[in-house]
């Protein structure tokens, strides 16, 4: 059951972040990096509004901040190393400044055993916690800069949602809107209920609100986020949410992730195949195109099942993009169950995949799991992969030359200052030239050349 953390709570924490404020006076500045998923973006958001309320100013470099904060992921194993060694390099900048605040929060730190890694190596920390936390972010601040206190908060509370945080939104053209948190899938690969929690829907209400708040102040694309967004239940399915959202003034596009193949639903594909404003982009994780595989994953569906969804959602919605994840070299995976993921790549034709060989998470059943592959026929079979998918990737994007393609403008290209760029429907990176700033607007754009990742045109 879902539960709302309670409003005098959250009164609590603005009283402590009007007392953080009257501490530090003016000119603080803080430098929040963030690792992870969109969640976690999102979750950066609420940080950000929280810092602002309490008086700090966003800065990019470390020799100018007050304040250093990490929202971690905990997802692979290789982003758990490199914030470590982020970690400790900034142990010379603390010894130069004692005043120096490092606070480290997110995914990472509600593994078992991280609060006392540390205690143990890290006491140049001042403060970490969690993702059940995070709205006690001010209370936290004011103990560390009041009390001189190193503060470890890391929670264990299924069930709750917190309304109410103060959110800054890091972009003015697209905005991140949580409607559920957790999940209860416990695929035997995956760190997320132990860090994330069991599933807790926001109420719709509560989604719909934030959402026309969202276009009332001028930004034409949201995302839904849940860690499975379909399985959302906060008072309507999440197809019914999905219409309802659509059906707010000045809300152009909507995307949604992560979709479950287990959950997905007809009600669902419908309403993007209805609904203008519903995006043709899906993202459907398959991770193997083993049935074996799949099943020692605890993914609870088939290939068979898996396949006729993508049917559906191709017949309904003829130009959707379609994009998933896929783990390389599981264990017990072996080069016949690598094959069959090669033959679903041919016959499903992604745009784009998003692959890794796989990452041990302790904790985690796959964990004490033999593998079959050495590192070596793991990353051979991960390169064939990749050559198979870009091939895939290009073609699709040539067929793409000639259309005319709605372009959502998020800015200046980074690789060129005469050119700008945005994403279409379907989510694919377009450049174009033009001679004034369009960001926000939505523009039409002939493709006339494309590459792997990327279409370039010229504006309509």
């Amino acid at each position: 059951m879902t539960v709302k953390t309670d409003e005098k709570e959250i009164l609590r924490q603005k009283g402590f972040a009007e007392k953080v404020k009257n501490i530090i006076g003016e000119g603080k500045k803080y430098l929040l990096i963030t690792l992870g998923c969109q969640q976690n973006e999102s979750d950066s958001e609420k940080l950000h509004g929280m810092l602002s309320e309490m008086g700090y100013t966003e800065t990019e470099l470390i020799d100018e901040a007050d304040l250093i904060l990490y929202n971690t992921c905990a997802v692979r194993e290789n982003a758990e190393k490199k914030l470590f060694g982020r970690i400790g390099a900034l142990k010379p900048y603390k010894e130069k400044n004692p005043d120096l605040i490092i606070g480290v929060c997110g995914c990472m730190t509600q593994q078992k055993g991280m609060d006392e890694r540390f205690r143990r190596y890290y006491k140049y920390v001042d403060m970490v916690f969690g993702t059940y936390s995070l709205y006690a972010l001010p209370e936290i601040l004011y103990k560390v800069i009041e009390d001189r206190a190193q503060i470890r908060d890391i929670r264990d509370i299924d069930g709750e949602v917190t309304e109410g945080i103060p959110i800054k939104r890091q972009s003015n053209v697209k905005a991140y809107l949580s409607v559920m948190y957790g999940c209860n899938n416990f695929c035997s690969y995956c760190v997320v209920p132990y860090v994330r929690g069991r599933e807790r829907s926001r109420e719709y209400k509560d989604v719909l609100d934030e959402a026309k708040s969202i276009a009332s102040s001028g930004i034409k694309e949201i995302m839904l986020l849940g860690q499975n967004v379909n399985s959302y239940n906060g008072g309507l399915s999440f197809a019914e949410l999905v219409a309802k959202v659509s059906e707010i003034d000045g809300i152009e596009r909507i995307r949604f992730m992560s979709s479950h193949p287990k959950d997905i639903s007809s009600e669902l594909i419908d309403v993007m195949a209805e609904r203008k404003n519903v995006c043709n982009q899906l993202h459907l994780p398959v991770q193997s195109g083993s049935n074996r595989i799949l099943k020692i994953m605890n993914r609870r569906y088939t290939v068979e099942k898996y396949m006729g969804i993508i049917d559906e959602v191709k017949r309904k919605i003829p130009d959707v993009t379609l994009t998933t994840d896929i783990i390389v070299g599981f264990p017990g995976e072996t080069n016949e169950d690598f094959y069959k993921t090669m033959e679903l790549l041919k016959a499903v034709r992604y745009d784009s995949i998003f692959s890794f060989i796989y990452s041990k998470r302790k904790g985690t059943p796959a964990a004490v799991m033999e593998d079959c592959l050495t590192e070596e026929e793991k990353h051979i079979n991960f390169d064939k992969m990749l050559k198979l998918q870009n091939d895939i990737s290009l073609e699709k994007n040539k067929a793409m030359i000639g259309s005319v393609q709605s372009v959502l403008v998020e800015g200046e290209s980074k690789t060129d200052k005469l050119r700008q760029c945005g994403r279409s429907e379907g989510g694919k990176l377009v450049h174009f030239a033009s001679d004034k700033d369009l960001t926000g607007e939505i523009v039409k754009v002939k493709i006339t050349d494309v590459n792997t990742w990327t279409l370039s045109g010229d504006m309509i």
